[in-house]
């Protein structure tokens, strides 16, 4: 059986964001896949050989006026060289944040990492949720609370800190996690019949 590589290059400002990046792994890991995490604001030559070298690429920031975090925006501009020789084409990405605010303008941060992806001619892997919390008889403890679909999206109380992600979105970020596991290893086997 195939064991797919996932890598998750995050950035955490205050620690939110970290618990979803552990979130997404937790569901990786549960559903047969090789995780790393890799803090985009500490990362070292031997992690950037660890996202080429991996099936799929998580990107994670929390959203901070509108979009990612500046060291996210950093590790993207880094990402340039790999851009130069296609490393990551073909390989899987998905995203996720976390911002104080219900919309907090989350989706741009999701697409500013679908354009990343979409530069790096990378397969993007949505959340593949219907949305929660959105009837009468709805709870915000269903997942997806938030009703996004490129990603996983979390809101937490700017006067919290890392122990008020909310339970349900830590939830959504381990069903993304699953997802994109789940996927790489259906395009892994896909190569190996196609070839």
């Amino acid at each position: 059986m195939t064991t797919p590589v996932v890598s998750i290059a995050y950035h955490s400002g205050y620690g939110h964001t970290a618990v979803l990046a552990e979130a997404v792994r937790a569901g990786a890991t549960d559903a047969g896949a090789e995780v790393h995490l890799v803090k985009v604001d500490e990362i070292t030559e031997e992690q950037w050989a660890l996202l080429d070298a991996s099936d799929a690429i998580v990107f994670g920031s929390p959203t901070y006026m509108g979009t990612a975090s500046g060291a996210f925006h950093a590790f993207a501009e880094d990402s340039s060289k790999r851009w130069f020789g296609q490393d990551w084409k073909d390989k899987l990405a998905a995203g996720f944040t976390n911002s104080a605010s219900k919309s907090g303008d989350k989706l741009h941060t999701l697409q500013f990492f679908q354009t990343l992806a979409a530069q790096h001619g990378m397969n993007w892997v949505s959340l593949g949720l219907l949305p929660g919390w959105n009837s009468s008889t709805a709870s915000e403890n269903d997942l997806n609370r938030l009703g996004f679909f490129a990603g996983a999206a979390a809101q937490s109380n700017n006067d919290q800190g890392p122990e008020g992600v909310h339970k349900s979105d830590v939830a959504t970020a381990e069903h993304l996690g699953r997802r994109v596991a789940q996927t790489a290893r259906v395009f892994a086997l896909g190569r190996t019949a196609a070839a």
